[in-house]
């Protein structure tokens, strides 16, 4: 009677030992993926940041694809998957080396989306004007900048990021 009651009990501890460590490995897995996705994130924001000082440094060069009103070309929501974009225009991060734990390179591409007038302050500037006039209009060259954490077919399964932003020039 007492063999079958400790039978009992041991497969009773195993069940909850492997419970615990299903559990372990689950959390291990999560943590790996979460951080992951963080390495990715800051890859694409290395990105982002490397397109906006191509643009500040040279505006010719920095803009790879024309969507302006005037050019005839419809810019798609994600440029990566525009068969318009030519892969050439697609840039690799020159300036930051990823390192050992990135899937890949980070990647960008900038496109020009036109001259637009600058949205005026809504507080009053009374410096070198009159009191209550308003400041003439501006106007500024408008970029759209569209980073990834890596080729998607070089990542596999690893944390993929898409990031976007409009920059003023």
């Amino acid at each position: 009677m007492a063999l079958a009651v400790a039978l009992i009990l041991l497969l009773v501890i195993t069940l909850v030992g492997l419970a615990a460590v299903s559990g372990t490995i689950v959390q291990q897995k999560m943590s790996a993926n979460f951080y992951d996705r963080e390495v990715a994130f800051q890859e694409t924001e290395a990105a982002m940041r490397e397109a906006a000082l191509a643009i500040e440094n040279d505006t010719s060069a920095g803009a790879s694809f024309n969507c302006s009103a005037s050019s005839g070309n419809v810019c798609q929501s994600n440029p990566f998957t525009d068969t318009g974009v030519p892969a050439s225009n697609i840039y690799n991060v020159t300036q930051y080396a990823a390192g050992g734990m990135a899937a890949s390179q980070p990647q960008y591409i900038i496109e020009y989306m036109g001259n637009f007038q600058v949205p005026n302050p809504t507080v009053k500037q009374t410096s070198k004007m009159s009191y209550g006039q308003t400041p003439a209009p501006q106007t500024a060259d408008f970029y759209r900048i569209t980073a990834r954490s890596g080729d998607p077919t070089v990542i596999s399964d690893r944390a993929y990021v898409l990031l976007q932003s409009v920059f003023r020039n």
